[in-house]
């Protein structure tokens, strides 16, 4: 299958697998560091406010994109931007590793500036190995494989966080991650010849913007925004970072729009179809990036994550295991449905008591008082999506090339559709899960999250990699990277509404109407998919000749 596909694909392939062990490493594990005790050298936040922090964070990461693609189409060209990305990336994966909420905040910085350069560019440079007659029919499965490559690096990562946290705390996790970037970086240098091709600038057309203009009518306007939002008295959006987050993209996504204003009459349509489509799947990152929150709450408090007894050596040795026990600690106070009890202030209480995890397991369940109780770390869980990914998606590809060949393959915007409707099935796994553990009275089998991580994954396979398609068939050559700039933003605003939905888990006291929520709202998306599709097909096969 390879042997017909461009040789870059595999330097790519590689170079994006080692970023993304880096990025969803540090991503496993930041809800667990932030939430975790002061004395276990971890932040002790509590869950809204590190949930917020989480959601900021992933819409922050794919907001930068818009600079960095803009940057790589007129100036630095994509190969360049690359390598600053992931220099940028590994240097604040390793600041991570050090204690204290001065590099804390810098580390962040650094990671989402270089996200930012490295995100879109790697992903432009995919679309332009496949810019030849010979490979054009290939781009889809292209994709796929590429995609593939992330998921490796996704699902690898979590072992590794999980021994290294548990054998040797924090630091050593974090600093992983900035080393797997590193190794990233060094096998894309080595395969530069094989890429080296694909890295061509287009000359711009009268109706661009000028870098200086977009940075003074865009990104100043951005900051102020933002700091604007941030300093309003009240909330409007839940949270002072939620405020100056959508105040702060209110430009950048102005200048989106501008982009088609100003189109000529051959780039309309086009850049009309990926700005509609972008604006579809902002609900689609809502609800899959809940796995670095709320899921991630599920998987931590309400999931059965004891491991049977002939399981419990080899997953010990490979750092899997957390020990938890019974000895009093300081412990927010939660209620029957794990819900932490507010006082007057609306701060959760403290008491001296057992491990969390214990708050809904029947005490005569309970290890001696000099035992422990052996549990799979959480952010393992995190690996069930990316091997999800690995093992589906050559089932995925065959059976699009099935399909192509009777003639009966979806179009790549009516697979992003069907991709809407299998992310909202994938929630009603988890209405099921809630009402089987009686809304959180007793742990739920890890079986339902499992389950709901597979249906999601199909949902992404059917989705993700083909938007990444669509944007590089349909954006205007010049603007590849920029366009790429914008589908990241749609996933950093995506992002950031998880983070609002996940900071209001507390909110519903029967837990399925969480879930009923995220269900509704897919749904909703992908009706709006089936309804533009005959637009959106036409669209697709006037500028590219295919589906």
């Amino acid at each position: 299958m390879l042997k017909k596909h461009p040789k870059g694909l595999m330097v790519l392939f590689f170079t994006e697998m080692w970023e993304r062990f880096g990025y969803y490493l540090m991503l496993g594990i930041f809800y667990l560091y932030m939430t975790d005790s002061p004395d276990s050298n971890g932040l002790g936040l509590p869950l809204e406010q590190a949930a917020d922090i989480v959601g900021t964070y992933l819409a922050l990461v794919y907001l930068t994109p818009f600079i960095g693609g803009l940057l790589a189409d007129r100036v630095l060209g994509y190969r360049l931007a690359i390598f600053i990305g992931g220099g940028l990336m590994a240097a604040g994966y390793i600041g991570l590793a050090f204690q204290g909420w001065t590099i804390f905040w810098i580390s962040l910085l650094l990671i989402i500036f270089g996200n930012g350069f490295f995100k879109p560019n790697i992903s432009t440079l995919v679309g332009n190995l496949y810019s030849t007659k010979e490979y054009q029919a290939l781009k889809d499965s292209g994709y796929n494989i590429f995609y593939m490559g992330i998921n490796i690096g996704a699902f690898i990562c979590n072992f590794v966080a999980a021994y290294l946290r548990n054998n040797y705390g924090w630091g050593w996790a974090f600093a992983a991650a900035g080393i797997g970037m590193i190794i990233g970086l060094i096998w894309f240098a080595t395969g530069q010849k094989a890429v080296k091709e694909a890295d061509v600038l287009k000359a711009k057309k009268a109706e661009d913007m000028s870098l200086p203009k977009i940075f003074g009518v865009v990104l100043l306007p951005a900051v102020a925004f933002g700091i604007l939002g941030w300093l309003l008295p009240g909330n409007i959006f839940s949270s002072d970072s939620t405020d100056a987050f959508v105040f702060g993209s209110i430009p950048v996504v102005v200048f989106y729009f501008s982009l088609w204003l100003r189109a000529s009459k051959e780039d309309k349509s086009p850049i009309a179809a990926l700005l509609a489509i972008f604006g579809v799947v902002v609900i689609f990152w809502a609800i899959f990036h809940q796995n670095g929150s709320a899921l991630t709450i599920w998987a931590e408090n309400y999931t059965d994550r004891a491991l049977p007894k002939w399981v419990e050596p080899v997953a010990d040795k490979l750092g899997m295991v957390q020990n938890v026990d019974t000895s009093p600690r300081e412990v927010i106070m939660l209620d029957g449905h794990g819900a932490p009890v507010l006082d007057a202030n609306d701060n959760p209480k403290t008491e001296m008591g057992p491990h969390p995890y214990f708050n809904n397991v029947p005490q005569d369940q309970w290890p001696s008082q000099n035992e422990s109780l052996k549990l799979i770390s959480t952010e393992i869980f995190q690996s069930v999506n990316p091997f999800f990914v690995v093992f589906l998606t050559p089932i995925v590809v065959s059976f699009f090339t099935l399909l192509r060949k009777r003639k009966k393959e979806p179009s790549t915007p009516g697979k992003i559709g069907w991709g809407l409707f299998i992310t909202a099935l994938s929630t009603l796994v988890m209405v099921a899960a809630v009402f089987a553990s009686q809304n959180g009275l007793q742990k739920s089998s890890p079986a339902w999250l499992i389950g709901a991580y597979g249906v999601i994954t199909v949902g992404e396979l059917f989705l993700s990699p083909m938007g990444l398609s669509l944007v590089s068939k349909l954006s205007p050559p010049r603007l590849t990277s920029l366009m790429m700039g914008g589908w990241f933003l749609s996933t950093s605003l995506g992002n950031k509404l998880s983070g609002v939905l996940a900071s209001l888990w507390n909110m519903y006291d029967h837990k399925a109407f969480f879930f009923i929520v995220n269900f509704s709202g897919a749904m909703f998306a992908a009706l709006l998919i089936f309804v533009m599709l005959k637009w959106l097909r036409r669209i697709v096969q006037e500028h590219t000749g295919q589906n």
